[in-house]
């Protein structure tokens, strides 16, 4: 549907003021609120404030940390209890949540390392603050998809398919997933095939499209998920993702199309 110089341009990071992809950063306190990433990493950066959160040796947060957080973050499809039942102990990587946010905000520099602590930087104390708030969702969401290889949510499967593409899947996105769709219908409509991922023995596609992009936008407070019962299973379940109003609040797109009668891309 795209033409060939808004498909090129698709692959460039967004600007705050223009070009095709930009990032709203004026979101009220409520919108704020429904992005699970961005109402949590102010809780971090709150606790990251003077003298700073305790850090191991290994360069993860400490557990004492990490039990503090697990108290204080709400986060999607997250039942605590479930997550830890077979953990005598809780570290950083265990809580994907924390771990996630983390990185994040440290690339993002909101966060830096130092003398052993995780402490708020002058841009952290910058954006918690009220007048600034507004613009903090763009920017964790610019550092985790234009900066940060995700990837690893996937267990490395693809080496950054379909994350390298995340301006025009995102476009995808926002034209494909009106009404709630198959995540792996979404993985056929709002991704650039390639042959690694194309001749698979099982669909790797959807399992990494859903995992480092479909379940952070979730995240982030721009899809919603539901699990509907598949006929004949009782332990599998049918994953289906669509907008939330906050994806076209919060994301603008100015693209244009092919006319009927030029190739598609």
């Amino acid at each position: 549907m795209l033409d060939k110089a808004s498909f090129a341009a698709l692959h460039r990071p967004p600007s705050p003021m223009a070009g095709p992809i930009r990032l709203a950063s004026d979101l009220t306190q409520e919108e704020i609120q429904q992005s699970a990433v961005t109402r949590n990493a102010l809780v971090l950066l709150l606790a990251a404030a003077a003298p700073g959160l305790k850090m191991t040796a290994a360069g993860n947060l400490s557990r004492g940390v990490v039990a503090q957080m697990c108290d204080l973050f709400t986060w999607p499809d997250f039942d605590r209890s479930d997550a830890f039942q077979f953990h005598k102990v809780i570290n950083e990587p265990d809580f994907l949540p924390l771990f996630f946010i983390r990185h994040i905000a440290e690339a993002g520099k909101l966060l830096r390392k130092h003398k052993g602590h995780l402490k708020i930087t002058p841009a952290g104390r910058q954006l918690f603050e009220v007048s600034h708030r507004r613009a903090l969702q763009a920017v964790l969401f610019h550092t985790a998809f234009w900066y940060l290889d995700l990837n690893y949510l996937a267990h490395g499967f693809h080496h950054g398919w379909p994350q390298r593409d995340i301006g025009i899947v995102l476009w995808s996105l926002s034209v494909a997933s009106n009404d709630w769709q198959p995540r792996e219908h979404l993985t056929r409509l709002c991704t650039i095939p390639v042959g690694g991922v194309l001749n698979t023995s099982w669909d790797t596609a959807s399992y990494t499209m859903e995992a480092t992009i479909l379940r952070p936008l979730l995240w982030f407070g721009l899809l919603e998920h539901r699990k509907d019962d598949i006929d004949e299973s009782r332990l599998e379940k049918r994953h289906l993702y669509r907008k939330t109003a906050l994806f076209d609040r919060f994301m603008a797109f100015d693209v244009k199309l092919e006319t009927a009668s030029s190739p598609h891309h």
